[in-house]
C-alpha cells in the first residue's frame, strides 16, 4: 500500500511540475546542492502552484496570502500557533459555509433576475415549468417523444455567455435519449422539430440544480443557456416476437 500511495504521489509531483510555467527569472544554481534539495524546491511549487489555484476559488473570493503562508510554515516546523488544530477546523468549516451561503444566494439573485428579464423580450415564450425558449429556425419535421433517442448538435453557455460545453466546437454532434438529460433538455426538445434550431433558457431547477457542476465552471443556482439543432430521431430497433425468433433460428 505504500509503494502505491508513494507511486501516485511521485506520478502527480512530475507532472505538475511538467505543466507548471516556466518562471523568467533562473533559480541559482547553488539553492539546489543535491537531490533532496530539488526534490524539496520541486515539492515547494507543486504544493504552492496548486493552493494558489484552491485559494482563486474559495467562497468569498477574498484571503490574506501572507497570514496563510505564515500559518502553514508554523504548522509545519511545529511552532506555536494562534489557534489549535481544532479551533482552526471549526473556524475554517463555519466560514467557509458561511460564505458558500452568501455566494450561492448571490448566484440565485443574479439568475432570477435574468429569467425575469429575459422573458419580457420579443420571441421569447415561456412554458408552465418556467423553460423559457426562442425559435431561432423552424422546420416541417416530426417532433420526438420522452422516450426517443435524438441526434443534436448544441452549444451551452452560462448566462454570462461563458461556453461549458459544445458540440459545434468538437465539430461532431452527439446523440443522447431523452430520458437521460436534464430536465429542461428533455421538455425542450420535445417541442422541436427535426431541422429546427432553439434556444433554451433553463432555470437551475430544471438544470444542476443548487449544486451547478464546479468543475465545469457551472456554479450553484445556475440558469443555463444552450443553442440546439435537432438533426435526427434515431429510430430505435423493435424488439422481435417469440414468433420472429423461432422464425430466425
Amino acid at each position: 500500500m505504500k509503494k502505491i500511495i508513494l507511486a501516485s504521489f511521485i506520478t502527480i509531483l512530475l507532472t505538475s511540475c511538467a505543466l507548471a510555467k516556466k518562471t523568467t527569472t533562473e533559480v541559482p544554481v547553488n539553492i539546489l546542492a543535491n537531490d533532496v534539495d530539488s526534490m524539496s524546491y520541486a515539492l515547494g511549487i507543486n504544493v504552492g502552484s496548486g493552493f494558489a489555484n484552491d485559494l482563486k476559488n474559495i467562497p468569498g473570493g477574498r484571503s490574506n496570502i501572507d497570514l496563510v503562508i505564515k500559518g502553514f510554515t508554523q504548522a509545519m516546523k511545529g511552532d506555536l500557533t494562534l489557534l489549535n488544530s481544532e479551533e482552526a477546523q471549526t473556524f475554517l468549516r463555519d466560514y467557509l459555509t458561511k460564505a458558500q451561503k452568501i455566494e450561492n444566494e448571490a448566484h440565485k439573485a443574479k439568475g432570477e433576475k435574468f429569467l425575469a428579464e429575459n422573458k419580457l423580450k420579443s420571441g421569447i415564450q415561456v412554458t408552465s415549468s418556467g423553460l423559457q425558449y426562442e425559435i431561432i429556425s423552424s422546420a416541417n419535421g416530426k417532433k420526438p417523444i420522452a422516450s426517443d433517442r435524438v441526434k443534436v448538435h448544441y452549444i451551452g453557455k452560462t448566462i454570462d455567455g461563458n461556453v461549458f460545453d459544445s458540440s459545434v466546437e468538437r465539430g461532431e454532434p452527439v446523440e443522447f435519449g431523452l430520458n437521460q438529460v436534464i430536465p429542461g433538455w428533455s421538455e425542450g426538445v420535445q417541442l422541436m422539430t427535426v431541422g429546427s434550431k432553439y434556444k433554451f433558457f433553463i432555470p437551475y431547477n430544471l438544470a444542476y440544480g443548487e449544486q451547478g457542476i464546479p468543475q465545469a465552471n457551472i456554479p450553484p443556482f445556475s440558469p443555463l443557456i444552450f443553442e440546439v439543432e435537432l438533426i435526427e430521431i434515431i429510430k430505435q430497433e423493435e424488439p422481435k416476437s417469440t414468433l420472429e425468433e423461432v422464425k430466425s433460428e
